[in-house]
């Protein structure tokens, strides 16, 4: 038996996805169904022993990430939403899945397997939400959240071709050499990237290794990066110290 929560503010879309649990998966046992934030909060205050969460992101009173920004929630989560924009902000909090409506029954299946999956694979002697958060902060950045303007927009890791500090401020330039804000900490973001793609040249730049054209001596000791992308405006030096580093990350990656 997997217990289960929904929260969903639309009768018909909470009755469809009922529906389609039980022709899914029978042993999928509704626990609670839930409207709001409000209400969610106060439910999420006490204690529960779901196993998985089903929630819509924008309910009448506010979005579903402000329920698990309040309460001590640590089951997993599989959003369903009618918009892919908050897929990020899904993944910084306790999402394992993210599906647009109207889910498909085969789109529900292996949101479902994949949920069970995570269960057998992880240790039951700690509890599941506790890696299938730390396996989440490592796999989810395939995206991250950058500013242009007033827009926030999930930028393609694969697309960046640098962070850069600049008056305490950090920026990630893109393949074509759009500059977006990141609201992040330089530090944070090279702790968040996968190592053999991401390197900290210096204190101010993380380079992707995509975009590393190739490199050359600068001051006999030191190290000048060549981009694919020429940015006239950023020269990246690599110092004495860090140089043997470099050469290693770029030859085994």
């Amino acid at each position: 038996m997997l217990n289960a929560i929904i929260i969903e503010d639309e009768k018909p879309a909470m009755e469809a996805l009922i529906q389609s649990l039980s022709k899914v998966s029978p042993q999928v046992h509704i626990k609670a169904r839930l409207s709001s934030v409000k209400e969610s909060i106060c439910f999420f205050s006490g204690e529960t022993d779901a196993d998985l969460i089903f929630s819509d992101v924008q309910l009448t009173d506010g979005l579903s990430f402000d329920i698990f920004s309040a309460a001590p929630v640590r089951i997993p989560v599989i959003f369903i939403t009618g918009y892919d924009e908050f897929m990020m902000q899904a993944f910084e909090t306790n999402g394992i899945d993210y599906l647009l409506k109207p889910v498909e029954k085969e789109q529900l299946d292996k949101a479902l397997q994949k949920f069970r999956n995570f269960q057998q694979h992880f240790n039951h002697s700690q509890p599941v939400m506790d890696k299938l958060n730390g396996y989440f902060q490592q796999q989810s950045k395939k995206r991250v959240l950058v500013k242009n303007g007033n827009e926030y927009i999930p930028l393609k890791v694969d697309d960046i071709l640098l962070f850069y500090t600049e008056n305490k401020i950090v920026f990630a330039i893109d393949r074509c050499g759009k500059k977006y804000q990141a609201d992040r900490k330089l530090s944070d973001l090279e702790t968040e990237m996968d190592t053999s793609v991401f390197f900290r040249a210096n204190r101010q730049y993380l380079v992707n290794i995509n975009y590393v054209k190739g490199f050359r001596a600068y001051e006999k000791v030191k190290i000048v990066l060549d981009l694919t992308i020429p940015l006239t405006s950023h020269v990246i030096i690599i110092s004495q110290e860090t140089a043997p580093q470099f050469r290693k990350w770029i030859n085994e990656y």
